[in-house]
């Protein structure tokens, strides 16, 4: 962890939390094959964050080197659900469900994964 990511006494901000989570998810995308730029332009859709569950407990601090573990939990017709843990050395520290919408990129209303994504995304939940 770096300075940028602390409060003042040094420990982790809250927020951030949700901003490691996130850059988690995208490089999961990513690395299954589902880059969200290309979602975006061939496929017309987004992923949207649609709900949080978040549970802080233990606090992370200046130093501190973290993993990020992503399970898809969940997936829906329009939608996607992931388990996400924040770790230190193999402790959990923060653990969210983050619950996603696939929506259409214009007019940003939900719509149904297209099936090539699902069927791309269903050998992994």
């Amino acid at each position: 962890m770096y300075f940028e990511d602390t409060d003042a006494g040094g420990v982790v901000y809250y927020a951030n939390y949700l901003k490691f989570c996130e850059r988690a998810r995208t490089e999961w995308l990513r690395t299954t094959g589902l880059a969200q730029n290309r979602l975006a332009t061939e496929q017309n859709i987004l992923f949207v964050v649609r709900a949080v569950e978040a549970s802080y407990l233990r606090p992370a601090v200046l130093d501190d080197t973290l993993d990020v573990v992503t399970t898809l939990d969940k997936l829906g017709r329009a939608s996607l659900d992931f388990a996400q843990q924040v770790r230190r050395d193999g402790q959990t520290l923060f653990e969210a469900r983050i619950g996603i919408a696939c929506v259409d990129r214009n007019s940003m209303r939900p719509t149904p994964i297209p099936s090539a994504v699902r069927a791309q995304l269903a050998s992994l939940v």
